[in-house]
Formats: structure tokens, sequence, C-alpha cells
């Protein structure tokens, strides 16, 4: 998909007074992918969607949609339709007629639409409520009447504004495969907004972490998840186990925790250079009694546990409070007592650490 932009961010700032919402966006977004645009509350996330919408202006800088400036083209001039996180469905019009609207609105004739929405309803297998009122359909149904109405016109992207959040956990799931399979069958560019790392992990071919308006990483799931690049980003994933320290002449990384050995991808941190490392939760291990020469570990005592299912996560914390945790499979803990307080030690290979290229 390189080099195949569909949309552009150049140098796009959006100041709301003097704060600054987004700070010098330079993003482009491929023609046919699913991309997710996470982040906590206040990132700026939703207000680069709305600028793309046409919803927000830029202070500074351009978008670009097909290679064309768009930041003065009104919005229904842009080809953009949003599924909003309130879904913003008319309650005045039946099911049909609100697929049927944005058609309406572009002047196509009656049979025209009728029948076009009518596909579209069977598409997302919700033809049976074509003529029922939208209070009487559940969250679900409601969410495909959504999708129906935007794609019904056939655009070149679709704009999604955490769409899944007011639905029920089984919902969401069921939902995150009907987005993915559409996206894919269509061939449409998806970017879909969230705060949830599981949806953006599970549905985006590209996902781009933002902080205070900043981008701090865009890449797969996979590569955000085994190699983050920021601090932040490793801290808002939850996935890892931090420590940060200096780096002493013999390559080791010296930390209040202890001293741990760098791996392959840390080598070129020099000497008193300060630099952070972290190892993924999957890739920590506990032992309650200290492990072999060929580990690198920590003591800390068990403070929480949590079960799903096959998988458990124990949260622990060391002698300064940091906090650590592994994530391990429940057999795979079944011979082990954990008890609230009870110390033991957290280990992992040195060659599965990975060091943040920016602190």
């Amino acid at each position: 998909m390189q080099g195949n932009a569909l949309v552009t961010f150049d140098g796009v700032i959006k100041r709301f007074g003097s704060f600054v919402a987004v700070q010098k966006l330079d993003l482009e977004i491929h023609k046919g992918e699913f991309l997710a645009i996470m982040g906590s509350s206040g990132c700026g996330k939703t207000t680069t969607l709305r600028m793309l919408a046409g919803l927000e202006a830029p202070c500074e800088g351009e978008i670009r949609l097909g290679g064309n400036p768009i930041n003065d083209l009104p919005t229904w001039k842009r080809d953009t339709p949003m599924v909003w996180q309130s879904l913003a469905l008319f309650p005045f019009l039946n099911v049909i007629e609100n697929v049927e609207f944005a058609l309406k609105m572009r002047g196509i004739g009656a049979t025209e639409r009728r029948k076009r929405a009518g596909n579209w309803l069977e598409r997302m297998q919700i033809s049976e409520f074509a003529e029922r009122a939208i209070s009487q359909l559940s969250g679900g149904q409601r969410q495909r009447v959504a999708l129906a109405r935007s794609l019904v016109v056939e655009p070149e992207i679709l704009l999604l504004d955490e769409p899944l959040s007011a639905l029920d956990a089984h919902l969401k799931v069921r939902m995150q495969s009907v987005l993915q399979n559409l996206q894919r069958e269509l061939g449409i560019t998806f970017v879909y907004v969230t705060h949830s790392q599981s949806e953006a992990f599970a549905m985006a071919d590209r996902v781009v972490i933002m902080s205070k308006g900043v981008v701090e990483q865009v890449g797969s799931a996979q590569e955000i998840y085994r190699a983050p690049r920021t601090r932040f980003v490793a801290e808002f994933l939850g996935s890892s186990n931090i420590f940060s320290g200096t780096v002493m002449p013999t390559g080791i990384l010296d930390t209040v925790t202890g001293q741990h050995r760098l791996p392959h991808d840390g080598s070129g941190s020099g000497p008193k250079s300060p630099a952070t490392l972290v190892v993924l939760d999957t890739r920590s291990y506990l032992s309650a009694v200290e492990p072999g020469p060929e580990f690198d570990w920590v003591r800390a005592k068990v403070v929480g546990e949590e079960f799903t299912g096959a998988m458990a996560k124990i949260y622990l914390e060391t002698a300064d409070g940091s906090e650590l945790r592994v994530q391990s499979g429940y057999d795979e803990l079944a011979d082990m007592t954990l008890e609230t307080g009870q110390e033991l030690f957290v280990y992992w290979r040195p060659e599965d650490g990975h060091v943040l290229p920016k602190a």
C-alpha cells in the first residue's frame, strides 16, 4: 500500500484558542486500508477525524483527499460519510427511510433509492426490519442501519467515531467481525477512531497511537505490541514491564530494580546513556526460587491476580513501588500457590527484551 495515499495530512495543526489539539500532523492513509486511530481522551484522535470529515478546519497545514486539497471543501461535497458514536439515526424515519436519506439528498429517484437501500438492508441482514421504527431496534440492529446508511452511497472512504462503544461486550465482538469483513469485501478505506486497544488491534491493518495531539507511533498491531517506540506507547498498551536506567560500560542496564542485560537491539546505547528496557508480560515468568544464570530477574510481591478463562494476569510490585505484570496460561500456574504479599521472582530471557528508541 505504500505510496498509494488516499488521504494526506501535511503539517496539520488544530488549535482551540490557546489549546493545541493536534500538533503538526503528517500522516498518509492508504487506499483500501483499515486504519485505526487510538489514544486516551483528549489525545486528538476525534479532532483529526472531524477535520477529515470537514466538521473542523485546520489552523495550519493541508489535508488532501485523492491528491486534491479539501481544507475549504464543505462537508457535503467531500464524500466522507461518518458513523457516529451515537449513530445519529433519524427517529422520525423508519429503517429503510433512514438508509435512503443520503440518496434522497443526492437527488436519486424514489424507485432507485428504494432498490439500493433494500440491497444494503439485505447485505446487513436486517431486511426484515425495513419498516420498523428505530426505537424498536436493538443496539446491534441500529449499528447495522447506521452502516447501511453510510455505505449505500458507495463512498471511497468511511469514517467511524467509536461506533461500538455503546454495545455490550458480545455484540462488540460480532460487530468487529461485520466491520472487518465489510471493509475487506468492499475495498473501502475505513478510518476508525477508538480508545479500545482490543478493537483497534483486532480489525485494523495499521494503528495510529496519539497522545496530546502528537502521533507517538504508526504500525501494524504486531509491530506496536512487540516493539513500542516510546515509553508512552509501552505504558498505554499496558502489556510490558518497563525498566529505566543507565547503560554501564559493560552494556548492562543499571536500574533501581537491579542490573539487566540488554538485547541485541539495545547495543547502540552508549555507556552512561539513559535507556529504557521493556519486556512483554507474555515473555515474563514467575518462580518461587531464583532462576538460572541464563535469565534476568527481579524480586516482587504479588498484589493481585486477574483470571480470564484460560489466561491469568498476575500483578506484582517491586521494593521501589514499580508495578510488574506476568501473563500466563492458567494451567501453567496451577502448581504455583499465589497469595497476596507473597514474594516471587519475575524473570525473562535477555533476548526477549526490547530497548525503546525514544525514552
